[in-house]
């Protein structure tokens, strides 16, 4: 079960990308050490997402705020999960 604390981030991404599946792994990488849940979402699986997205992924997001985008940040992370610490 997850804690409730947890902040959930939310990637988008698609199945053909390379960089997605770049990102999806540096970000398990990261949940070891740091608290975090993650959902993936495939753009492609919703008109609006990919209509909004476009090429534009992988986009990693809390909410309305945007952590990075291509390539996978961890210090932006780290930093932005620190303020719920």
């Amino acid at each position: 079960m997850a804690d409730a604390r947890r902040i959930i981030l939310t990637l988008y991404s698609r199945s053909w990308c390379h960089l997605c599946d770049d990102m999806i792994a540096g970000l398990h990488d990261m949940r070891a050490r740091e608290p975090f849940d993650l959902t993936v979402t495939d753009v492609d699986s919703d008109p609006l997402l990919e209509r909004r997205y476009g090429d534009r992924v992988p986009v990693l997001v809390h909410g309305n705020h945007e952590l990075c985008q291509y390539h996978l940040n961890p210090a932006a992370i780290t930093d932005y999960l620190l303020k719920f610490r």
